[in-house]
């Protein structure tokens, strides 16, 4: 009868458990990450945005049908009939701050978060390779952007049905289009702005990696987007403008445009993309040196 050594059933064992199926690891990340009691808040602050904003616009627009002025009367009878605009309003609104700072504050809880409760130490001298951690991390708050601009989308647009009405969305261009035409634009711009959320995300990844403090990752990725947008708004730095994360970001108002102009959107898509990329290399690049 052959016998296996107790060291060597023991080193079986532990090369079988070392390294846990990655379905299982995506999953414990995402449930981490909302149970965390400031992702719900931010969560539900997304969520009633669109509702508060439905509400105010109702408002005005029975206010300004009371008006006697005719441009005034004019612009209130589009936006009482025009509801499937409210999702493009709100996710438009809150591109330039509110959903970055969300997508920034998920990174810095990646990282720099657990960097100070220890809990990114005992992940680095557990047996799993950086690459794979990295992408871990960056799954769950990819995840959880995502999901924060659909409900941010979805509330928008039973909002807009709810307080404001209309059977289709008045465009830029003076058309009308469909239901399932409007609904497919309110879906693209959706995406085109979770893709600049990743970008803002991905930015504060690599400073996250960098730092054990969550708020300096939040205090440096808002001083950027706000040195950008400044940066924009100078006439005289015309040339800086292509390499400027923000600068497309009010472009992306085309998407009520009829046709769609696709230009400005595929450029700031691109833009982004070498922004995520940039982000994630230099994540990885300070992950593969820290011990801790």
């Amino acid at each position: 009868m052959t016998t296996v050594p107790t060291a060597a059933m023991s080193e079986v064992r532990t090369t079988t458990r070392a390294t846990a199926p990655l379905g299982r690891v995506l999953r414990s990340e995402l449930r981490f990450i909302l149970r965390r009691p400031r992702t719900l808040v931010a969560l539900a602050a997304l969520a009633f945005t669109p509702v508060i904003a439905g509400i105010s616009v109702a408002i005005a627009a029975d206010a300004m049908q009371s008006s006697r002025r005719d441009d005034i009367a004019g612009i209130a009878a589009l936006v009482a009939d025009n509801g499937l605009i409210l999702p493009i309003f709100v996710l438009l609104l809150a591109m330039p701050m509110m959903l970055p700072l969300c997508g920034a504050m998920w990174s810095a809880d990646a990282l720099a978060g657990e960097t100070a409760t220890g809990g990114l130490r005992n992940l680095l001298l557990a047996p799993v390779s950086r690459p794979r951690l990295l992408a871990v991390k960056a799954f769950g708050v990819a995840t959880v952007s995502l999901l924060a601009v659909t409900i941010m989308a979805v509330t928008g647009i039973l909002a807009g049905i709810v307080f404001l009405g209309g059977e289709g969305m008045l465009t830029l261009s003076g058309s009308t289009m469909s239901v399932p035409a409007s609904l497919g634009r309110i879906a693209l711009l959706a995406l085109l702005v979770t893709v600049q959320v990743w970008a803002v995300a991905a930015v504060a990844l690599a400073i996250s990696s960098c730092t054990d403090h969550p708020l300096i990752v939040l205090a440096a990725t808002t001083g950027g987007i706000v040195l950008f947008t400044v940066l924009g708004g100078i006439d005289a730095l015309s040339w800086l403008h292509p390499v400027l994360l923000t600068d497309g970001w009010l472009q992306m108002a085309d998407v009520v445009r009829d046709p769609l102009p696709t230009d400005g959107l595929v450029e700031n898509a691109l833009r982004a993309a070498c922004y995520i990329l940039i982000g994630y290399s230099l994540a990885l690049a300070r992950l593969s040196t820290r011990d801790g």
